[in-house]
């Protein structure tokens, strides 16, 4: 049931306009010809310009494996919402996970912090490698799992707490013995916030905007000293000048953490992302149809976006389908 090299589907997509050329995101993740904000078009040729800094001092490094995903699916009350994944990630890139809805990206972002444990009827085949060590294996506590490897939500979702009690909750829940308000200092400058609420530590978390809620519980996220930060659709319910906040804290904080991202936004992860991998649905083969979540393509950004080996690639990423 695994779709590799779509060779079946590629007579499948027909160009009604066979001498139009499509309109590919280039490297900057911008569409030829979009309407684009100045602003945000700047940030976009600067993060393609960090991005690229990035690919040139790895260039010929031994770049360390995190996550090597062996053949693996996921079910729920037995039947599958992906199937068939393999994909390797790699220490400070940032990670996105394309495709329409449905097609089984969230399912599989969760799988790496096992927070598919939480939900009634879900189970995961195949092999999850964080470091080499099956994060499913007997011996692997989730508790520990999910602090080395933290997750940052589509809608923010910060306690019912000041903004001082947010980022230092999890280092209390864990026993953090040192100096707390360092600790708290230095979470908020790592996700760009300190300057904003330094004065009012003590006001509820409730109260920021939406933007500023997000970058907190991204501050409550790298409290407690993860490996990996996960991201489903962090930028979903944000504003443009927010979402562009949220992009900049990415590139710094890929210096010092592995990212993962879903997006729907293909130039998000056009600008942001060192490699992409694209999700779509596959009719399933059991009794009841279901439709199933398949990898179609995984390779580096500009070469998903510019130049892909797949037929469903390009119509996806040139807005044909999708």
């Amino acid at each position: 049931m695994k779709e590799r090299s779509g060779s079946e589907n590629r007579g499948a997509i027909v160009m009604e306009e066979p001498e139009r050329s499509p309109e590919t995101p280039s490297e900057s993740g911008v569409l030829p010809g979009a309407e684009v904000d100045p602003v945000l078009q700047e940030s976009a040729k600067l993060a393609a310009i960090t991005r690229e800094r990035r690919r040139q001092a790895k260039k010929g490094a031994d770049v360390e494996t995190v996550f090597e995903l062996k053949d693996v699916s996921v079910t729920y009350g037995g039947s599958y919402a992906v199937q068939g994944v393999d994909m390797s990630i790699r220490k400070n890139e940032i990670t996105a996970l394309i495709g329409p809805s449905g097609c089984g990206k969230t399912t599989l972002l969760r799988c790496l912090n096992r927070t598919n444990d939480l939900i009634q009827g879900a189970k995961v085949h195949g092999g999850v490698l964080y470091h080499g060590i099956d994060l499913y294996g007997s011996k692997v506590e989730p508790v520990e799992v999910r602090r080395r490897i933290g997750m940052v939500f589509q809608k923010p979702n910060p306690f019912p707490k000041s903004i001082y009690d947010n980022v230092a909750f999890g280092p209390r829940v864990g026993g953090f013995k040192g100096n707390m308000d360092e600790l708290v200092e230095r979470s908020l400058r790592r996700a760009a916030l300190w300057d904003e609420v330094k004065r009012d530590l003590k006001a509820s978390a409730m109260a920021l905007s939406g933007g500023q809620q997000q970058r907190l519980c991204i501050a409550r996220c790298i409290a407690v000293e993860p490996d990996v930060i996960l991201m489903d659709e962090p930028c979903s319910a944000l504003d443009p000048v927010s979402t562009l906040r949220i992009e900049e804290l990415m590139d710094e904080l890929v210096s010092e953490y592995t990212i993962v991202i879903v997006t729907h936004n293909m130039q998000q992860a056009a600008r942001v992302s060192d490699r992409t991998g694209f999700f779509t649905v596959a009719e399933g083969q059991d009794e009841k149809d279901h439709r199933i979540g398949i990898l179609v393509e995984f390779d580096l950004t500009p070469k998903v976006f510019t130049n892909p080996s797949d037929s469903r690639t390009e119509a996806y990423v040139t807005g044909r389908f999708g």
